[in-house]
C-alpha cells in the first residue's frame, strides 16, 4: 500500500474508523478479496461528504498503483451497520 495511502484514507472528512482487511483465507478460493477497506461514518450525509471530497479523488489517483498488484476490478459498496457486543450477551 504504500506509506501514501492510509494517511490519504485517514485523511477523508468525518471518518470515525478506518479499517485495511487482507484475506488470509476464504472457503470460497475461487472469489478473492485480497483487500478492503472499510470505513465508519457517523451518518449518511457524512458518507455523501467523504465521497464528494477532493480526497476522495486524490485517493482513487495514488491507488491506481495498488490496484495494478491484484486481477479484477475494485468495488464500491455502502453497507449500514449493526454492532454488538459479544461481551455484554446482546
Amino acid at each position: 500500500m504504500g506509506p501514501t495511502l492510509v494517511p490519504l484514507w485517514n485523511a477523508f472528512p468525518n471518518l470515525l474508523e478506518l479499517r485495511v482487511l487482507r484475506e488470509v483465507e476464504s472457503d470460497d478460493p475461487e472469489s478473492p478479496f485480497p483487500l478492503v477497506m472499510a470505513m465508519k461514518f457517523e451518518t449518511r450525509d457524512h458518507i455523501e461528504e467523504a465521497l464528494a471530497s477532493p480526497t476522495r479523488w486524490e485517493s482513487k489517483e495514488t491507488s491506481k498503483k495498488l490496484f495494478e498488484m491484484f486481477d479484477g476490478g475494485v468495488i464500491h459498496t455502502v453497507f449500514a451497520a449493526d454492532q454488538f457486543d459479544p461481551m455484554s450477551g446482546s
